[in-house]
């Protein structure tokens, strides 16, 4: 009848009154009327947003403060001088010994003794993208930008900022396996360890997504097999077991090496020739595998969607694969494609098919770790060649998504985690890695504070936020569970209780190992 464009505000009340002016030529009119006008809901943000920079601006102030003679003298007066000496050499201010200390969830080896210089921008960047994942799981503030993206589309700040947390992983595998050989540590023995903490993982895994540890112990009835720990369990052995029998083979000033541009591809053929061949695997499971009931190589959320033609097909091949391997009740029972498109069947996001592009995109990840332990302090060559990477992987999303949300070849997806969900996100994170890098540990313009802390407890901060994910302070009870306001204050006081809890540990040199 009528095409109206508007932008609906939130929490406002609207008619639209459909007039037939004249049957003979079918003239049409649409006007829209306000009601009730709607909220400002961005307000919480912004209010959020000066709270935040207000105290920035504060630790600013004291770090300057403590640069000038008279108050320095003033606080050793008042604090004990070892106290006074650790302020002043902190982590606030610039790198310290700290740097030498420390452990994660995927950068270092943790079965040993940490090498005695880290790159702090590696720990601020895994830092910042959990941080951000702690938020959004929280809830967001209940904002749609920083939700899940039903199926194809957008890159919300989850699907952003979480697969850069398996790039990062790839990047600190290759420096943790060169640190622990070059400490004596034989290849045997790092293979052991790498698969004991891989299970490590996926134990963990199991656990924190089956929260009915307080009720007694887990069934297997019911018992979600996949899950965020057990997907990066596996792509840790995959990527750690694939680089370890080439850690040490490139070493500087060696005439016998490839051109400049391929040193850091070359020596490692066979490791491209494994990747190359997994992700064949995926392309020919996802488009060739026949789905009873459903078109070959259909990769819709199902449910509505599509027309409601292929209702029980969420996933295509990749939710298929899920169900007869692992079996219906033991995969995610609520994905996020079942409130837009009302799926009844269960399709888990981090399912056995999408593991694949999860080792590839670690793999790219690794790349980078190549990049920086081949050129090692030529800061130019680094931060060129990750330009160059970013600018490949932009080239090759385009070419598979047509720069489009659904026309393309094969879409961007993290519920499928397609190789152009993949090569997306390693475009951006070659670009954070590359800022990150130049501001921290180039110019040290920014010493990573405060996500630096997260950064190096991260699998810590990971499990403990989804333990205590409903008990006090944490969460509480609201009065108006639909305000904006109370669920920012909410998420934003949990999130800062994790970076904070992180800080004190740091100061404490207390680190979770697995």
């Amino acid at each position: 009848l009528c095409r109206i464009h508007y932008h609906f505000g939130e929490s406002g009340n609207y008619s639209l009154e459909v007039k037939i002016l004249s049957r003979s030529t079918q003239t049409v009119s649409c006007d829209l009327s306000i009601n009730e006008d709607p909220i400002n809901s961005y307000l919480p943000i912004l209010f959020a947003f000066l709270v935040y920079t207000g105290i920035l601006a504060a630790v600013i102030a004291g770090r300057l403060l403590m640069k000038i003679d008279p108050v320095r003298s003033w606080v050793c007066k008042k604090l004990n001088p070892r106290e006074t000496e650790q302020l002043i050499n902190s982590e606030l201010d610039s790198p310290g010994r700290a740097d030498s200390l420390g452990s994660d969830l995927s950068s270092q080896p943790l079965w040993s003794s940490v090498p005695r210089q880290r790159l702090r921008s590696l720990d601020t960047f895994r830092g910042l993208c959990l941080t951000i994942m702690v938020f959004v799981n929280y809830g967001g503030g209940k904002y749609w930008f920083f939700k899940h993206e039903s199926w194809n589309g957008k890159l919300h700040f989850q699907t952003a900022f979480s697969s850069r947390f398996v790039f990062i992983m790839g990047t600190s595998v290759s420096l943790s396996l060169s640190s622990m050989l070059r400490w004596g540590s034989s290849k045997k023995k790092v293979l052991l360890k790498i698969l004991w903490r891989s299970f490590l993982l996926i134990l963990l895994g199991i656990v924190v997504v089956n929260p009915n540890y307080c009720l007694g112990p887990l069934s297997w009835d019911n018992l979600r097999i996949p899950g965020v720990l057990q997907r990066l369990g596996f792509t840790y052995l995959v990527v750690a077991a694939l680089q370890l029998p080439f850690t040490g083979i490139v070493s500087e000033n060696v005439p016998e090496m490839p051109p400049p541009a391929l040193q850091d591809i070359l020596p490692y053929w066979p490791q491209w020739i494994f990747i190359l061949t997994l992700e064949v695997i995926w392309l020919s499971l996802t488009f060739l595998l026949p789905v009873p009931d459903c078109p070959r190589g259909y990769l819709g959320p199902g449910g509505i969607g599509d027309f409601g033609k292929y209702p029980n097909c969420t996933g295509g091949a990749a939710g298929y694969i899920d169900r007869l391997l692992l079996g219906e009740k033991h995969i995610y029972q609520h994905p996020s494609s079942s409130v837009l498109y009302q799926t009844k069947v269960p399709y888990d996001p981090e399912g056995i098919l999408g593991t694949i592009n999860s080792a590839v995109m670690a793999f790219l990840g690794l790349q980078a770790g190549k990049i920086i332990l081949l050129y090692k302090d030529q800061h130019k060559q680094i931060m060129s060649r990750f330009l160059i990477w970013s600018i490949v992987m932009g080239i090759i999303s385009a070419a598979l998504t047509k720069c489009s949300k659904d026309e393309g070849f094969i879409p961007i997806n993290k519920n499928l985690w397609s190789i152009s969900y993949v090569t997306t996100m390693s475009c951006f994170a070659f670009i954070l890695l590359l800022l990150i890098y130049y501001l921290v540990d180039v110019k040290r313009l920014w010493s990573g504070a405060p996500f630096f802390y997260p950064g190096m407890n991260s699998i810590l901060v990971y499990i403990g936020h989804e333990i205590f994910e409903n008990y006090f302070p944490f969460k509480w009870k609201m009065q108006d569970s639909q305000s904006h306001a109370e669920h920012l204050i909410q998420n934003l006081t949990a999130t800062t209780l994790w970076v904070l809890i992180s800080y004190v540990l740091y100061r404490k040199r207390i680190f979770w190992k697995i």
